[in-house]
């Protein structure tokens, strides 16, 4: 009784992961087709092409206070300086995509495509 239940329990996690495993890609993917039609002109592989120093990078986005979710999606949806608010052109939900590809490029120190 106690193999069948380790089996179950072995075969559930498995389900559990392959289930919760694709909506993470799929976000990630969401994301980046999202950035790469409105922000990838200014930003390209994390670059800041107005000012330059302002990168989407990890280092320059913990130093500016940009490496949340939330502070992103603030950014992206209000704009400051020089970027545009885009709050109006894209909706809650697909700021939030943008949000969390920035932040997992910027771990994976923005690989080029």
């Amino acid at each position: 009784m106690k193999r069948i239940f380790s089996i179950l329990a072995i075969a559930l996690t498995i389900l559990v992961s392959l289930a919760f495993g694709q909506p993470a890609f799929a976000e990630v993917s969401a994301g980046a087709k999202i950035f790469n039609n409105n922000c990838a002109q200014c930003h390209a592989g994390g670059k800041n092409n107005v000012v330059a120093a302002k990168t989407l990078k990890a280092d320059a986005l913990e130093k500016y206070g940009k490496n949340t979710v939330e502070a992103i999606s603030l950014q992206v949806s209000k704009g400051k300086g020089a970027m545009p608010a885009f709050g109006k052109k894209l909706s809650a939900d697909e700021i939030t995509l943008v949000a969390n590809y920035v932040l997992d490029q910027a771990e994976k120190g923005w690989p080029k495509a």
